[in-house]
């Protein structure tokens, strides 16, 4: 399922190439067409899952005819679809941006486990939902407390006793109130609320929707600190930059995948002259604040966590190193790590509590398209680059080609496009002048820009930066503009 027929969708059986932003309508007809089949796996649903009735009632009016209607997919290919799926002996559903970078990002996602739910494909061999990382310790970051309201292991900040054991153990009282997500951040940049900002590893002044916008704010700052690896776009824009050691491979520590295993990273060379390891950085400056924490050791830092964290308390250094990684939970030393996530759900009786079916409806993107802005933008990456370029545009690749705007031939012909001439593209935040490039994956009404050369392709000056109230997530996927010859 994808608006573009991608090189993953030239070799699937089937391919639904729907509307951007459709998702939860089709996710809703397909679960309607799944309970009216009566292939609902009415069993499982019983035993491990609240909401059901709700949900069924709820979907009742998202019929196929509907779908075809608010997708544009056909019914045949929605139905073929729903049938497929539900009859599966094993099945997954494997999502990236193309699901949350909207507006109503979270709950594209529950429509799509709400399916899950409905046919039992979910905690058992070969089945289940997986969310693809965009790189390899994505998943890491949010198990060590990256997120605005958890602490490591996705405790609560807000609940009082796990709180209270991360005050012990570190001798200092936490706020007890969920903090910022990265939009909250720049909504504050812009109110003078946050006045000071220390990025690792991150590039927001060409990563953020809205860039004019995002640029304005971080040059508004009063103070900005950047620590990477390389001197990117928002560094030169910070008062101090700190060079950073290469996580890969000139650092200890561990990384988490896409399926929670946790796996040792060892440093094979030393960091260049002038560059630090992170944790020394990190260190040094709380040395510099007045907190004396000693020598940064990264395995008395692990076993810190797993004091801490129940889900990693099983991990030791010396069995990560013996069982080539663990997947987590893994609760003690003789624990082997959960290999299903949500394995529970098929116990008998039951344990924990029951996965709960989400009613969500369908909305149109927040950019919608008009006679003045006619064609729907999507953006993403190409297969030989990265995000925002930086650590992926410094090394040659075959594959690479300068950017440009991609559009159907069909819409080649109606605005009357050459390939490789230059046009204007005009959304209601910027504009850009970019070549055209023919691209027949696409249907009408349908462009293609990528993120990667902002200094060839100002793509984010066209994004919206309308948010996601649950995840933050900005809505890149769906913009709209016009294309006009210059």
């Amino acid at each position: 399922m994808d608006p573009r027929r991608t090189s993953s969708a030239r070799w699937a059986n089937l391919w639904l190439g729907l509307d951007v932003g459709s998702d939860i309508a089709l996710a809703n007809a397909v679960g309607r067409e799944i309970i009216a089949a009566g292939l609902a796996n009415e069993k499982f649903i019983r035993r491990a899952t609240s909401g059901f009735e709700a949900y069924k009632a709820q979907v009742e009016k998202y019929t196929l005819d509907r779908a075809e209607r608010e997708t544009g997919v056909p019914t045949e290919a929605i139905c073929k679809m729903a049938h497929a799926y539900a009859k599966a002996p094993r099945a997954q559903l494997c999502w990236t941006l193309g699901i949350t970078e909207h507006h109503n990002a979270v709950d594209n996602v529950v429509a799509l486990i709400n399916l899950a739910l409905l046919t039992g494909h979910v905690g058992r061999y070969g089945s289940g939902v997986n969310p693809l990382r965009g790189q390899n310790n994505v998943q890491g970051g949010g198990d060590m407390g990256a997120i605005p309201d958890r602490l490591s292991g996705f405790q609560h900040v807000e609940n009082d006793q796990l709180r209270g054991k991360f005050e012990k153990a570190w001798g200092v009282k936490i706020q007890p109130k969920r903090g910022w997500h990265l939009s909250d951040m720049f909504e504050a940049m812009e109110h003078g609320h946050l006045r000071t900002l220390y990025v690792l590893g991150e590039n927001p002044a060409d990563s953020e929707a809205d860039r004019h916008r995002a640029l304005k704010r971080l040059g508004g700052l009063e103070f900005l600190l950047v620590q990477d690896l390389f001197y990117t776009k928002t560094a030169e824009l910070a008062d101090v930059v700190l060079p950073a050691a290469a996580g890969a491979f000139e650092s200890e520590g561990t990384v988490t995948s896409s399926e929670r295993r946790v796996q040792r990273v060892r440093r094979t060379v030393p960091p260049p002259a002038g560059v630090r390891d992170d944790l020394e950085i990190i260190f040094d400056l709380a040395r510099r604040l007045g907190q004396e924490w000693g020598t940064p050791d990264p395995e008395a830092l692990w076993d810190e966590l797993r004091l801490l964290s129940p889900m990693h308390g099983g991990m030791s250094y010396r069995r990560l190193e013996e069982l080539s990684g663990i997947q987590w939970p893994c609760y003690d030393e003789s624990h082997p790590g959960e290999m299903f996530l949500h394995g529970r759900l098929w116990s008998d009786p039951l344990i924990g509590p029951r996965a709960p079916f989400s009613m969500v409806e369908f909305k149109l993107p927040v950019d919608q398209l008009d006679e003045h802005y006619p064609i729907r933008l999507t953006t993403g990456r190409r297969l030989d680059d990265y995000n925002t370029g930086v650590q992926t545009s410094r090394y040659p690749s075959p594959l690479r080609r300068d950017e440009a705007i991609d559009v159907s031939p069909e819409d080649g012909v109606q605005y009357k496009l050459h390939e490789g001439e230059k046009v204007r593209v005009t959304s209601r935040r910027g504009s850009l002048v970019v070549p055209v490039r023919f691209d027949p994956a696409l249907r009408s009404g349908l462009a293609f820009l990528s993120v990667h050369a902002h200094d060839q392709a100002a793509t984010n000056e066209l994004t919206i930066d309308a948010v996601d109230p649950k995840s933050g997530t900005s809505e890149f996927k769906a913009t709209a503009i016009r294309i006009e010859k210059v």
